[in-house]
């Protein structure tokens, strides 16, 4: 019953109350002037659970908490201020060491070695948008102005990486382009991960990703119109796992109600909050659930064909990257040609696996 009201299993609700009691005196008993006991700490934090599970307005919780509107509004912010400053670190991180090679033995079971999770983008609808601003955050296909999110997920539906508050008339592609996803490959500081697919060998990892985005190396996409029996086995598997990620989004919109109403929140940084906060409470259940452990894997072909490399050995006399390098680095990701090879060793890979039966 616990969890199904608050969202998550009560040792981590507790876990969340003690450690925001400790970050800020806000959510610690204290004495208003009169010399009254104030709002708990558990109505204070059960208040924002409330209105972030349910999408529940700040004035319908005076019945059953006995907090008004504005201390209902004031508890979520400052809520999902302490969410973000606790827990992000931790939980909104890039994958470690270990992780990766279970993302990497996960995706070998599925096919499709040297994978890291699933990338697209969803959007948030937001009523109270200022009017100013509607022309930017409005597209045509959805009528009211959004803010957009662009996420990674893996098959447990743990979001890797998030990047949100672009203005709703972007697309997946402008998203990208200012989004901090590859930074890290960038400056050689992502995980290195070798993989070999139909005989040939590659040293960068992917994510699949739906027709929108460009063909770069760090993509993987399905095929259109499939005609001959190997791309209609592929497309299927590709698209198939490509779910992932919409599955998160579901998740996450269902675990949190807030999510798929409409945000009435005036500021955009109150939005934003909101939503990483949402994020990082879906990854802390994930992992108090440990989710990722009842995974069947399935190595029985290639128990070797992807694994994780030590990071690059940096110059400690020169702490900024070398620009050339950085321009190396860009290249390789979105080289075109190693995107179509990749496809081509993926899409028989795929069919001598799965559809010779």
């Amino acid at each position: 019953m616990f969890r199904r009201r608050f969202r998550m299993r009560k040792p981590l609700f507790l876990r969340i109350v003690s450690a925001l009691s400790e970050w800020s005196p806000y959510f610690t008993n204290r004495l208003d002037a009169t010399g009254r006991a104030g709002h708990s700490p558990l109505q204070k934090c059960t208040a924002a659970i409330r209105m972030l599970a349910y999408g529940t307005p700040a004035d319908q919780l005076d019945e059953v908490l006995k907090i008004g509107p504005n201390t209902a509004l004031e508890c979520l912010g400052k809520f999902a201020e302490g969410v973000i400053e606790i827990f992000r670190k931790e939980y909104l991180r890039a994958p470690r060491s270990d992780e990766v090679e279970r993302l990497l033995q996960v995706a070998d079971s599925r096919g499709f070695p040297g994978m890291l999770g699933n990338i697209d983008c969803m959007h948030w609808a937001w009523k109270n948008c200022p009017v100013s601003w509607c022309g930017q955050f409005t597209r045509g296909d959805k009528g009211v102005p959004t803010m957009i999110l662009e996420a990674v997920a893996s098959k447990d539906l743990r979001i890797w990486h998030d990047f949100f508050a672009t203005a709703g008339s972007n697309n997946d592609i402008n998203v990208l382009n200012k989004s901090p996803l590859f930074i890290e490959a960038l400056r050689g500081e992502a995980p290195r991960v070798q993989f070999s697919v139909n005989g040939n060998q590659y040293n960068t990892w992917y994510y699949l990703a739906d027709g929108i985005y460009p063909e770069w190396a760090t993509f993987v996409k399905t095929i259109q119109l499939p005609q001959t029996d190997e791309h209609k086995l592929y497309a299927a598997r590709e698209e198939g796992t490509r779910k992932d990620v919409e599955r998160a989004f579901g998740v996450l919109q269902s675990r949190f109600n807030i999510v798929c109403r409409l945000a009435r929140m005036w500021r955009q940084g109150d939005v934003i909050n909101i939503m990483e906060a949402c994020v990082i409470l879906r990854n802390m259940i994930v992992e108090d659930e440990q989710e990722m452990a009842e995974i069947p894997l399935d190595l029985n072909e290639n128990p070797g064909a992807s694994f994780v490399l030590p990071p690059e050995v940096r110059n400690s006399s020169d702490p900024n990257p070398c620009f050339a390098a950085v321009l190396r680095r860009n290249s390789s990701i979105r080289d075109r040609a190693k995107h179509m090879q990749l496809k081509k060793d993926l899409v028989a890979h795929i069919w001598q696996r799965f559809g010779k039966k």
